[in-house]
């Protein structure tokens, strides 16, 4: 399920945004053998919004059937154009800029002693929360405030959808600071506009090295 090789040990036990990581993840046969171990993770998370917001996701996902579960993430993450995972997406669509900002987070996951490993791509939601659960404090929220307005509108669009998976997103921005006016401005520009779509036919978007595998992720 990691994404990151990890370069040193954590500090201290799985946070919250390691858990969030993982419970982001498509349900398969191995995550689900893991539910118990995730579930009391969460149980010894210090009490907080954040923790508040996570129990409330793992209510439903205690509960259900991996048939229903799997079923259910498809539904939300694969055929809703607004409520992906993939953050670089709404910020670049389509268009060669994307292959820049994937290539430039696999060189900061790098840089920081974790680099990427696998076929996800480096904008993977997930994979950057994980990142934020071992690299520093600073680092983590630095990330994920860079792409915040992205997360704020998957988070609109999970709960338009009255989707569990909503409790999640608020979960990560309950661990960040209030929306600056730049993050609120640039929240309603993408609800306005949507990603770019910019299609390139005759090369890749991004760079070999970042380019997904051919093969199905699931």
């Amino acid at each position: 399920m990691a994404r990151l090789r990890q370069g040193r040990a954590p500090a201290s036990s799985p946070t919250a945004y390691k858990v969030i990581s993982l419970l982001l993840q498509y349900p398969d046969e191995r995550l689900l053998g893991a539910r118990d171990e995730i579930l009391a993770a969460v149980a010894r998370l210090p009490l907080s919004r954040q923790k508040e917001s996570i129990e409330r996701f793992c209510a439903y996902w205690a509960a259900g059937s991996p048939i229903e579960l799997a079923q259910r993430y498809v539904e939300v993450f694969d055929l809703q154009k607004r409520a992906g995972l993939y953050l670089t997406f709404y910020g670049h669509g389509d268009k060669r800029q994307r292959g820049m900002a994937l290539l430039r987070l696999k060189k900061l996951y790098r840089a920081a002693g974790f680099p990427l490993e696998g076929r996800e791509l480096s904008d993977y939601l997930p994979v950057m929360l994980e990142f934020a659960a071992l690299a520093s404090p600073e680092q983590g929220e630095t990330l994920l405030r860079e792409h915040r307005s992205a997360i704020e509108l998957v988070r609109m669009s999970l709960r338009d959808q009255e989707s569990p998976y909503a409790h999640l997103l608020d979960a990560v921005c309950a661990g960040l600071p209030e929306l600056s006016a730049a993050e609120r401005a640039g929240v309603t520009e993408l609800v306005r506009e949507g990603p770019p779509t910019e299609q390139v036919r005759l090369e890749p978007f991004a760079p070999p090295e970042v380019m997904p595998s051919t093969a199905p992720r699931r």
